[in-house]
């Protein structure tokens, strides 16, 4: 499965919100990761079919997905970034209803829901009403609707939003067990979320796509841009305005602060081994995106 998309753009009247972004996808995990306005819900919203391009077009194997869109959207699972509920919905009744908006005979859907329930570990919970599902639950009866109807392609917008880190690392996980056959496309802005999983990603800002590269691609093409300093709370107040600090920790009496630049910043900083979030705050800042 190859999914295209070239040259999509978006417009909001006199506002550009997508500006030309073009990359393409085969099977795995990808990530599509900026900051919050970026444009990365638009663009989610276009590839899934509840919003229409001002431009540009996306392709599924080489075929327009608006002549075929009957078939791509049966090929699609999507997560949006939060999840209605009617009042009364219980899992099962949830499960049910988007089982039939797809097309899915009872028959089947029962046997689906239950197997999906059991991989994403909310069988025991299908009886209760969604409401009162936790961030993870939720996250979780999520992936399960997106997967319901077998799809080749799964579109998940801010999927690990509001979820505390444990939640956020079974989340991955089970990202990465369904995507083994399947072009998985993950938007989000928080870097830890495609850091270990994510065969390729694309950094949006602006409306504006970089390249498609690796992490390791990434990480290795600002190597020798990342020092570590030693500084006082004081110095470290004034240093901040004007420089792009990717961590600070405490250490006794100063603090050893991260500092991502073209140049070493002082006489006494150390090279730091780069990391994905070193990479994103280079690429936002001081690589011309």
């Amino acid at each position: 499965m190859r999914l295209t998309i070239e040259n999509i753009s978006k417009s909001y009247g006199k506002k550009q919100a997508l500006k030309g972004v073009s990359f393409e996808m085969e099977n795995g995990v990808y990530g599509l990761l900026g900051p919050n306005g970026a444009g990365k819900s638009t663009l989610i919203r276009i590839l899934a079919g509840v919003m229409e391009a001002s431009g540009g077009s996306v392709r599924i194997d080489g075929t327009d997905r608006r002549t075929c869109d009957k078939l791509y959207r049966s090929k699609l699972g999507y997560l949006p970034q939060s999840l209605n509920f009617y009042p009364e919905f219980t899992g099962w009744d949830y499960l049910r209803f988007i089982a039939a908006l797809k097309g899915i005979d009872s028959v089947t859907a029962e046997k689906k829901i239950r197997n999906l329930a059991e991989q994403v570990r909310l069988l025991d919970d299908l009886g209760r009403k969604c409401v009162n599902y936790s961030g993870g639950m939720r996250r979780r009866l999520g992936i399960a609707q997106a997967l319901l109807n077998d799809p080749e392609i799964l579109i998940l917008d801010e999927p690990t939003a509001g979820l505390d880190p444990h939640e956020r690392i079974k989340f991955r996980n089970l990202v990465s067990l369904f995507s083994r056959d399947r072009t998985v496309l993950l938007s989000t802005h928080i870097v830890s979320d495609i850091d270990s999983i994510a065969k390729e990603t694309v950094m949006i800002k602006g409306g504006e796509v970089g390249r498609m590269e690796s992490t390791q691609s990434y990480v290795d093409a600002i190597n020798g841009k990342v020092w570590l300093l030693n500084m006082t709370v004081e110095e470290l107040v004034e240093y901040q305005n004007g420089h792009i600090i990717s961590n600070v920790v405490p250490k006794a009496e100063r603090m050893q602060v991260r500092v991502v630049a073209d140049e070493k910043p002082a006489h006494d900083a150390v090279p730091a081994l780069p990391t994905l979030e070193d990479a994103y705050l280079y690429e936002f800042n001081l690589g011309g995106m």
